[in-house]
């Protein structure tokens, strides 16, 4: 295989599907990993997490060899374009990536670096794990309650993209359309107007749901929770919340229960063998997230709503710098942080690296590496709660040591390295 202006890794292996139906990965030992440092601190997250994914794949020996490829300032930088054909199809080749952040310029032609990345590799499943790590400061009295993986729909409702700017001739279509054709002629105020559709299909909503009762029943979750706002969206909101059910008893029957039948069976006991399939409605979730933390394992949702209720829940755990995501296709992962670009601090070798490398981590979980997983977040929890931090948690912590970025890493991997 050859790109126009990247190079791949003479020593390396491929990961491959291993069955095309259900997605399953053949990942080898030496795997070659594309990644995108990213823009803006990208230049310092993204080596900090190499070292540190490098060093525990070494400790249950494997090894990686990295794939640079570009997105962003650094692809403007080599292909004069924000998102050259290389990077896209360098990440579809071999199957698992990891990127820094993106910042989309002004007139970049994308809403979104991010969601094109997504959108033309298909990843549809935005998966955020939220849990606390020991020492890290949090607003929150219990953050330990806090063990949640929000699974997202990457590829609907508001984000798909659709909509018309006030004052344009396709607006006023629309307008006129909705008014006339549909009947709703007292429903929008007079004057400038901008309008979006919100598209939500069973084939969408259900290989989101899908992949969310899979990976509860993969990790010993005992729950996934649809949230939904089809009190009121009754034909969009309300239908993913039935189509979830509808994909769990058609699928999952065997593993699956309903919180009614969970009552009217088992009288509340849930049984071990069991995963509970549930619903809220999304405004009272976020409220949930607080009240009652430590009922919620995963949760399937639509684009808005995940977005909302994965930042929830990462200020509990305390904040968006140590949040690790990734995003799910069909055999497809690219890992990222949650966190922005922020460029005043690009090169300062300041910030918090943790959540790239969790990220790192979700992406080695994807991989079937759960060994080289645990490893990297002991040694991440071990730095953190010995008060080796970046300066973002020293100031928070009482006589805390203030490390930079590279030294943080450093000492991760000599943590990983005592505890391997």
């Amino acid at each position: 295989m050859s790109y126009d202006q990247i190079e791949v890794p003479e020593n390396g292996e491929k990961i491959t599907l291993a069955d095309d139906e259900s997605g399953e990965l053949s990942v080898p030992d030496n795997p070659i990993i594309p990644i995108i440092h990213g823009d803006g601190i990208g230049q310092d997250v993204g080596p900090a997490a190499q070292k540190v994914l490098e060093a525990a794949a070494e400790a249950t020996g494997r090894s990686v060899e990295w794939l640079r490829v570009y997105a962003g300032q650094s692809a403007r930088d080599k292909y004069d374009e924000n998102l050259p054909e290389d990077t896209v199809q360098a990440i579809k080749d071999h199957r698992v990536a990891i990127k820094g952040p993106l910042t989309t310029p002004v007139g970049a032609g994308f809403r979104s670096l991010n969601v094109a990345l997504r959108k033309k590799l298909d990843l549809y499943a935005n998966v955020r794990p939220t849990y606390h790590l020991d020492g890290v400061p949090s607003p929150v009295k219990n953050p330990s309650a806090m063990d949640m993986v929000t699974f997202r729909e990457n590829t609907e409702d508001v984000y798909a993209g659709i909509e018309w700017e006030a004052g344009t001739d396709e607006v006023q279509q629309v307008k006129e359309f909705v008014e006339e054709e549909m009947g709703y002629d007292e429903t929008m105020h007079d004057g400038p107007i901008g309008i979006g559709i919100k598209p939500i299909t069973e084939f969408g909503t259900k290989r989101l749901v899908r992949e969310a009762i899979e990976y509860a029943i993969e990790n010993d979750r005992d729950s996934v929770t649809l949230v939904h706002k089809g009190n009121i969206m009754k034909f969009t909101e309300g239908a993913f919340r039935d189509w979830g059910y509808e994909l769990a008893e058609e699928e999952f029957a065997e593993e699956t229960i309903t919180e009614d039948e969970l009552w009217e069976e088992y009288d509340g006991e849930q049984p071990e063998d069991k995963i509970v399939v549930k619903d809220r409605i999304a405004d009272n979730m976020l409220q949930q997230l607080l009240t009652r933390t430590a009922d919620y394992s995963v949760i399937a949702t639509m684009n808005l709503n995940g977005d909302y209720m994965s930042d929830a829940a990462g200020a509990q755990i305390g904040g968006l710098g140590i949040a690790p995501g990734a995003n799910f296709g069909d055999g497809l992962c690219l890992a990222e942080p949650v966190h922005g670009s922020a460029p005043k601090y690009a090169g300062e070798d300041k910030v918090n690296p943790t959540a790239m490398i969790l990220s790192g981590r979700l992406m080695f979980e994807y991989m079937g590496w759960k060994d080289a997983g645990k490893l990297i977040r002991d040694a991440v929890e071990k730095t953190i709660s010995d008060g080796d931090v970046t300066y973002d948690l020293e100031r928070q912590i009482e006589g805390g040591n203030k490390l930079a970025t590279s030294e943080f890493a450093d000492k991760i991997v000599e943590n990983i390295e005592a505890l391997s």
